[in-house]
């Protein structure tokens, strides 16, 4: 089957600014858009007090704003192939299901379902890392500012309306720490820097070990720990720096903690990726404190990258 880029829809605002982002990174890629609904079933299957018709009313919604959706993907990415898939059953559930071929999966950072203060919702938690694929989070813009484009037939109706106000940096930031996962996030950080023919900043965060009480950091023990993480920093990027040559690479090293790091360049970038957990990962974590940091607080749109064969 041909691969695509599918992103999830529920009509919000969040949805909206996924579903514009999904498009033009599917026109860049050259693959289709599949644009993905969720029927519910918790929402609305109370026998007891569900209407007759009821069922058809919530699936001609869903169609409705499937048809937004695709209005609005389209206004984004003229010619663009897209398809829409309707489906019943828990929203993370048809994603996962849905994105068997994928090569991509776009989410907005909370739907329709989430409380207002949240900037994460649950089904952006329950993909982000967890699957084979990477998934992107779309959030607001600086947490509180262009609403964006809803996608829905009660939103703005302009699928152009977003764009005017869009930051666009043309800059790719990405996390490393030199473990498999931020290897995988340094592949997809420097194809989709290629791809856009944009600049990436490397940003590499180390912290100084924890000492027992009263104990005294050395002037040169931080600068031998500084020196050593410059080479790691350096090393870690040579063999990525000789496949891409063409891309512009600003290598960033920073005593302080990777998620803080991270969320301050995200201040001026049109995405940041991370791989799924680092080398302060526990095993059993899907998606580590970094990524869950980054996506929390992140000014733009984070790329959640899982390293290849893992379980």
């Amino acid at each position: 089957m041909t691969a695509y880029v599918m992103v999830g829809t529920d009509g919000s605002a969040p949805a909206g600014r996924a579903v514009a982002w999904a498009a033009e990174d599917a026109a860049r890629r050259g693959l289709p858009l599949r644009i993905v609904h969720a029927c519910e079933p918790w929402t609305y299957d109370i026998p007891m007090h569900t209407p007759p018709g009821f069922h058809d009313l919530v699936a001609e919604r869903g169609r409705d704003t499937l048809r937004a959706a695709a209005d609005l993907a389209g206004g984004r990415a003229p010619g663009l192939e897209v398809v829409t898939v309707l489906r019943d059953g828990p929203a993370a559930e048809v994603l996962r299901r849905e994105a068997a071929d994928a090569a991509q999966i776009v989410v907005g950072s909370r739907g329709l379902g989430g409380f207002t203060g949240l900037l994460l919702g649950s089904v952006s938690r329950a993909l982000a890392g967890h699957l084979g694929v990477p998934v992107v989070v779309v959030g607001p813009r600086d947490h509180d500012g262009d609403p964006g484009t809803s996608g829905h037939p009660e939103g703005s109706g302009d699928p152009g309306e977003s764009r005017d106000t869009e930051r666009v940096y043309g800059r790719i930031v990405v996390g490393f720490d030199g473990s498999a996962h931020s290897e995988a996030a340094l592949a997809y950080a420097f194809e989709e820097a290629a791809r856009r023919g944009v600049a990436l900043r490397a940003v590499h965060a180390w912290q100084m070990p924890v000492l027992g009480p009263g104990a005294a950091v050395h002037t040169p023990l931080v600068e031998d720990i500084s020196a050593t993480e410059e080479r790691v920093a350096s090393g870690t990027l040579v063999p990525w720096l000789d496949k891409y040559p063409r891309v512009e690479v600003e290598r960033v090293v920073v005593c302080g903690h990777p998620a803080g790091a991270l969320c301050d360049a995200s201040a001026t970038a049109d995405l940041v990726v991370v791989g799924s957990r680092g080398l302060g990962g526990i095993g059993a974590a899907v998606l580590g404190s970094v990524g869950h940091g980054v996506l929390h607080h992140a000014h733009c749109p984070v790329a959640v990258v899982r390293a290849g064969g893992e379980a």
